[in-house]
C-alpha cells in the first residue's frame, strides 16, 4: 500500500465515528472494492450534504453524525436542487460542474445502496423512499471539450526542449539579483532538473513522482515503477518507460542525492527536500513538487503551466508517434476515452506541421 494510500486510510478511520450509522455500513459495505482515497472522498461529500441538511432546517438533529435515515426519505427534489445549486455556487471549485456531478454520484451510491441492498431485520429496504433515484446526471466530458480546454496551454515538441534547457541554464540568469532564490536554485537545481525532465519524458502524474523511492528506478531498462489503479480500484505497481532523455538527469541526481541532502538510511524517497532547521532530507511533498514546476514555468513565460500540464505536454508529443492504445498504457487511462483528447490535441499540432512544410 502506497504512502498515500496509507494516509488515507487512516484518515478515513478518523472521519467515520463522525458519521451516522448507515453511512459507516456503507462505507464497510464498499471497502473491499475501492480503495482509501475514494472512500474518503465520498465521507467527504456525505459532510458537505449532511452539514446542508442541518443548516437549511431538513433535520433537527444536533450534530451530522445523528441525523437519521428517516430525514433522509422524506427528501424532495426541490431540496436536491436546491443542494445542487448550493454546490455549483461554491467558489472553492474551479471545474463546477465536474464536482456537482460527483457529489451528487456519491449520493446516489449511498441511497441506492440503503434502498436496494442493504436491509433491517425483517428484510425491508432501510431506506423506504429513494429521492435520488429521479436525479439525473448529466455527463458533460468530452476529450474534444478537454482538448479545446488545453489548447495552447502545453509545451510542444520544440518547447519541451526549451523549458528543460530554462530550467538547467535561463533561471539562474534571470533571477541572479535575488540572494535567496539563487541559493535555493544553486542548492536543489539538480533535483529540479531531474523532476522535471522525468515528467516531460514519461508523463508521470505529481502523485507517483511524490511516491517515487529509489528503488523503483531501473536505469537500464528505461523504467520506474509506480502504483496505478487498476480493476475494482485496486492499486497496483505497474512498470512505466522513460525517455532516454531522463536517463542523463536521473543520473546526476543519484550521484548526488546522499551526499546533498544527507537522508536517514531507512529514507527511501527518491526525491527529498530539506526543511529550514533540519539537516537530513525527507520525501517532497506534493505541493511542493507542485510549486517548483509554477516557479520555473513563470519565469519561462508559460504561468499556466503545472505537473498536469506537464504530463499532458509528454502524452500530446507521445501520441504523436505513437498509437491511441500505446499512449493509453504508458498514461495509466483506464479508458481510451479518456485518452482520445490527444488525438483532439495532435490534430492541430500536426495541421499546423504541414503548414510549416508547405511554406518552407
Amino acid at each position: 500500500m502506497n504512502i498515500i494510500k496509507v494516509k488515507d486510510r487512516q484518515e478515513l478511520e478518523k472521519r467515520i465515528p463522525s458519521m451516522p450509522w448507515y453511512i459507516e455500513k456503507f462505507i464497510n459495505y464498499k471497502l473491499p472494492d475501492l480503495s482509501p482515497s475514494s472512500l474518503l472522498e465520498y465521507v467527504r461529500d456525505y459532510e458537505i450534504f449532511l452539514s446542508w441538511m442541518l443548516a437549511e432546517g431538513l433535520s433537527t438533529a444536533p450534530t451530522i453524525n445523528q441525523v437519521p435515515i428517516e430525514d433522509l426519505e422524506v427528501l424532495h427534489m426541490d431540496s436536491v436542487d436546491n443542494f445542487r445549486m448550493f454546490l455549483a455556487v461554491r467558489r472553492e471549485h474551479a471545474n463546477v460542474k465536474t464536482t456537482v456531478n460527483r457529489k451528487l454520484s456519491a449520493l446516489r451510491s449511498l441511497f441506492h445502496y440503503l434502498s436496494q441492498i442493504a436491509e433491517d431485520e425483517n428484510f425491508y429496504p432501510l431506506l423506504k423512499r429513494n429521492v435520488m433515484a429521479k436525479v439525473e446526471i448529466k455527463r458533460s466530458h468530452r476529450p474534444k471539450d478537454s482538448a479545446a480546454k488545453l489548447e495552447g496551454k502545453l509545451l510542444q515538441e520544440e518547447e519541451i526542449a526549451q523549458f528543460i534547457d530554462y530550467v538547467q541554464n535561463g533561471y539562474e540568469h534571470d533571477v541572479a539579483s535575488n540572494k535567496q532564490a539563487i541559493y535555493s536554485y544553486e542548492r536543489n537545481k539538480i533535483r529540479d532538473l531531474c523532476i522535471i525532465t522525468l515528467i516531460l519524458n514519461s508523463g508521470l502524474r505529481v502523485s507517483e513522482v511524490f511516491n517515487l523511492n529509489v528503488d523503483d528506478i531501473d536505469l537500464k531498462k528505461k523504467l520506474t515503477h509506480v502504483y496505478r489503479k487498476g480493476k475494482n480500484d485496486d492499486t497496483f505497481k505497474t512498470p512505466v518507460y522513460f525517455r532516454q532523455d531522463a536517463i542523463e538527469a536521473l543520473t546526476d541526481y543519484l550521484a548526488i542525492r546522499q551526499t546533498q541532502y544527507k537522508p536517514q538510511k531507512k529514507e527511501k524517497a527518491l526525491f527529498l527536500a530539506i526543511a529550514n532547521g533540519k539537516k537530513e532530507g525527507v520525501r517532497m511533498t506534493k505541493r511542493a513538487i507542485q510549486e517548483l514546476v509554477i516557479k520555473y514555468a513563470k519565469r519561462f513565460g508559460k504561468p499556466y503551466l503545472s505537473v498536469h500540464k506537464l504530463r499532458h505536454s509528454f502524452a500530446t508529443d507521445y501520441y504523436l508517434q505513437n498509437d491511441l492504445y500505446k499512449t493509453q498504457e504508458q498514461l495509466g487511462h483506464a479508458s481510451p476515452e479518456t485518452t482520445q483528447i490527444y488525438a483532439h490535441l495532435t490534430d492541430r499540432t500536426m495541421s499546423e506541421a504541414i503548414d510549416k512544410r508547405l511554406e518552407s
